[in-house]
C-alpha cells in the first residue's frame, strides 16, 4: 500500500501565485521520506493539500489510497499532522494540553489519563507535565506538539519542519523520539524540511523541491552517488604553493578546484586511496601541510547540481511570501 500518492499536483493561489508546478511521489507506507527544500519551494503547500486543509487546482493526492478532495474525513482519522505555527495553549499546562487534545479526538474518558501518561513518558516530558507551557524550551514545545498527535497512534504521521528554529541538541532529541515511536509502531512517517542533515540521516527516500517541482529524488545514498567525487582541503604551512601546483597538476586522481594562495580544494573519486598519494608526494618534495579535510559528498552538493543554487538562498523570497500570504488566507 502506498501512504501517499502525489500525481501532477498544481496549486495556484489567488490566480497568479504557482506555488506547485506538477509535483509528482510517491511514499510507501511504513517508511520515513522527507521532503527538501528552501523556503517557498512549495513544502508547506504539499502538505496543506495531502492534509485535506486545502483543494489542489490540478493533478491528484491520495493518502491510504482515498482521494483527499472527496475522502478527507476518513483520511483525517488516519494522520496526525503538526504544522509549522504553534498548535498548543501556552497558558495551561502540558496535561492539560494533551487532555483537551484526547477529547478533540474522541478518547474515551477511563482511558484518556492512560494515554496521556504514556505520551508524556515517550516524548520526556513526564517530569513536566504540571508545568504552564509558556515554561517550556521550544524544543520541549515541539515534544509536546508531536505528542499530541500520538495520543491516537496515527498510521500517518506528517511533520512541517519538526525541529524548525531549534538548536542542534533539541533538534537531536526530538528526532529521538520521533524514531523511538517510529521503531515502536512502525507508522509511516513524512516530513518537510530544510535541514539536509535531518533528509539525510532520518530519511529512507528524500524529494528535493525547488520552485514548486520535484528536481529529483531517491535515497540519500543514491543521491549522493549522483554527485560522484569527494573534496579533499590542503593548507599549506610554508611558502611553496607554486610548487604544490604543479606537483598537484600532474596527479591523474585529482583535479583541482581551487586554489588560493596556501590553500587548495581538490576533487576525486575516492579520497581513501587519493589522500595517502598526495600527502607523501608533498613530503617527498619538502612540502609542509598544516591542515586537512575531506568532504564527502551531501544532499546540498546534490540540490546545487540540479538547481544551480544552495537550499539556504533566498532566491525566491518574494514569491516565498506571496505564497505564505495566500496560505494564511486559505486561498
Amino acid at each position: 500500500m502506498k501512504a501517499i500518492q502525489v500525481k501532477n499536483l498544481v496549486k495556484v493561489y489567488g490566480g497568479k501565485v504557482k506555488a506547485l508546478n506538477g509535483v509528482s511521489f510517491e511514499v510507501e507506507e511504513g517508511s520515513i521520506c522527507s521532503i527538501l527544500g528552501p523556503n517557498g519551494a512549495g513544502k508547506t503547500t504539499t502538505i496543506k493539500i495531502i492534509t485535506t486543509q486545502i483543494p489542489q487546482t490540478e493533478g491528484e493526492a491520495k493518502v491510504f489510497g482515498m482521494d483527499v478532495k472527496s475522502e478527507g474525513s476518513k483520511i483525517r482519522n488516519l494522520i496526525g499532522y503538526v504544522p509549522q505555527e504553534l498548535s498548543l495553549w501556552t497558558d495551561i499546562s502540558a496535561y492539560e494540553n494533551l487532555l483537551i487534545y484526547s477529547k478533540i479526538y474522541g478518547i474515551p474518558r477511563d482511558v484518556r489519563d492512560k494515554r496521556i501518561a504514556e505520551v508524556l513518558d515517550l516524548m520526556g516530558l513526564e517530569e513536566a507535565a504540571n508545568r504552564v507551557v509558556s515554561t517550556f524550551s521550544g524544543g520541549m514545545l515541539r515534544r509536546l506538539e508531536i505528542g499530541s498527535i500520538l495520543l491516537v497512534n496515527p498510521k500517518l504521521i506528517i511533520l512541517d519542519e519538526p525541529t524548525i528554529g531549534l538548536d542542534p541538541n533539541a533538534r537531536m532529541l526530538v528526532w529521538n523520539k520521533i524514531m523511538e515511536y517510529k521503531k515502536e509502531y512502525n507508522s509511516t512517517i513524512f516530513f518537510a524540511t530544510h535541514y539536509m542533515d535531518e533528509a539525510e540521516k532520518y530519511a529512507d527516500k528524500v524529494f528535493l523541491l525547488d520552485m514548486g517541482k520535484v528536481v529529483i529524488s531517491g535515497t540519500p545514498s543514491s543521491l549522493k552517488q549522483l554527485v560522484a567525487k569527494e573534496k579533499i582541503y590542503i593548507h599549506l604551512k610554508n611558502e611553496d604553493a607554486q610548487k604544490a601546483l604543479k606537483i598537484l597538476s600532474n596527479l591523474k586522481e585529482v583535479s583541482i578546484e581551487e586554489a588560493n594562495g596556501n590553500r587548495f580544494v581538490l576533487s576525486t573519486k575516492t579520497s581513501k586511496k587519493t589522500l595517502p598519494k598526495v600527502l607523501n608526494l608533498l613530503y617527498k618534495n619538502n612540502i609542509v601541510v598544516s591542515e586537512v579535510s575531506v568532504k564527502s559528498p551531501s544532499l546540498e552538493d546534490v540540490f546545487i547540481k540540479y538547481t544551480g543554487h544552495k537550499i539556504e538562498e533566498e532566491s525566491n523570497i518574494k514569491q516565498a511570501l506571496a505564497t505564505r500570504r495566500m496560505i494564511r488566507l486559505g486561498q
